[in-house]
């Protein structure tokens, strides 16, 4: 089928200048599972835009599959489509549920509420040095610091490898930026990553056992089994750099989203009580993945459009998160959406392990945010992430004041 558009969503240029949500709007309408070329010369894939059809493919884990070809849309080299295979993200039932399930426990409402004072403090030492600079970029000095520290804590990480763990998620999500990354090749952050965590597993495991989640993963029963240094260091690498990057992103956007915004930012510091209404739509409007890929494993259809055993198929989250079918005026931003039904945690099988975590910290730091800082105002224009899955921003310059 033609696109009735030239948008490539393989080429991160394409979101270089923002979201191009009507064009994506117009591709949804015409052809909601449209074929699409990859600018590289890689295999093609087909762009699943519509939220029905995203919910479909999600709740099809067996055919279609997050492990056959990980879950970007560019083809990884074995050794590293391997090491993504063993992150919670990229595994197939029945091992997804058998990694999944002991975990399930520590990341329970309940316990995560549990958190919350603690949390509330992270935030209010992050904003109060974020004042006392005046200016500063939010999405590395204030929005970072707050999932770096909350992950670190849960984990029982060495403080002082915490600056370097949070320099090394930032650059494995920044890896189609050159202006972020260099020359370094893009999986150099996720390696050395890894790397670090095998060695820390190694030495936890000469310790006594402590009451935080690496103790959890290395002394759980994986199906009869123990988890691996190996193992160990590709779990890392996703619950850090999943925690750092999607927390970042939603606390920046969304702080961005209220500025644009005023009237909405103005009724939430007058009622906290609609904060948590607040962050789920700043995730809908704003939410921090484009897509996430699978891959066919028998010959199937979807919405009319054959697919062939092996193809790629991305679910555009973007797109879904704003069908005209599902959310009433879908392009608006609006703090009182109810139902919020967005797919920006995913749904089903891989629903995010960390949401209750997530959502948490994102009302926390609004709160806290809009009751102690009385003047935010953007110093510049912000700038977006170069990246065609990451969809973000790289700085976000403002003035802090209060009083």
């Amino acid at each position: 089928m033609t696109a009735p558009t030239t948008l490539s969503l393989g080429d991160p240029s394409t979101f270089d200048d923002g979201v191009p949500h009507e064009a994506l709007a117009e591709m949804r309408r015409t052809t909601p599972v449209l074929w699409q070329e990859m600018p590289d010369g890689q295999p093609g894939f087909h762009a699943v835009l519509a939220h029905a059809d995203v919910v479909t493919v999600a709740r099809e884990p067996v055919l279609f599959s997050a492990s056959e070809g990980g879950v970007v849309l560019e083809d990884l080299d074995p050794e590293n489509l391997e090491m993504m295979r063993n992150m919670l993200l990229a595994m197939d039932p029945p091992r997804h549920v058998t990694y999944r399930r002991p975990l399930a426990e520590t990341f329970r409402v309940k316990v995560i509420a549990g958190l919350e004072d603690q949390i509330r403090g992270i935030v209010r030492a992050i904003l109060d040095e974020a004042v006392e600079a005046g200016d500063v970029d939010v999405v590395h000095e204030v929005a970072a610091h707050l999932p770096t520290q909350v992950m670190g804590r849960l984990m029982g990480l060495p403080e002082e490898d915490w600056a370097l763990l949070h320099s090394l998620a930032e650059r494995q999500t920044a890896g189609q930026d050159p202006e972020v990354v260099g020359d370094q090749p893009d999986h150099s952050a996720s390696i050395d990553m890894a790397m670090y965590a095998i060695g820390f597993a190694a030495d936890r495991r000469t310790q006594p056992p402590k009451e935080d989640l690496t103790t959890l993963i290395l002394d759980g029963d994986f199906g009869g089994e123990a988890m691996t240094d190996v193992d160990f260091g590709s779990f890392f690498v996703q619950l850090v750099t999943a925690g750092n990057d999607t927390t970042r992103t939603m606390l920046s956007s969304g702080l961005l989203a209220l500025l644009q915004h005023p009237d909405q930012m103005a009724e939430l510091r007058a009622d906290p009580s609609l904060t948590a209404g607040a962050v789920e739509e700043i995730l809908r409007w704003a939410n921090p993945l484009h897509y996430f890929r699978r891959t066919a494993t028998a010959d199937t259809e979807l919405g009319g459009v054959p697919i062939a055993a092996g193809e790629k198929v991305a679910m555009y989250y973007t797109a879904a998160n704003r069908d005209d079918d599902v959310f009433a005026d879908a392009q608006a931003f609006d703090i009182h959406r109810d139902p919020n039904p967005h797919l920006s945690f995913g749904i089903a099988e891989h629903f995010c392990l960390g949401v209750h975590l997530a959502r948490l910290e994102g009302r926390v730091f609004f709160e806290e945010l809009l009751s102690t800082v009385d003047r935010i105002e953007l110093t510049g224009d912000p700038v977006r992430l170069r990246s065609n899955l990451n969809n973000g921003y790289k700085r976000l310059p403002v003035r802090l004041g209060r009083g």
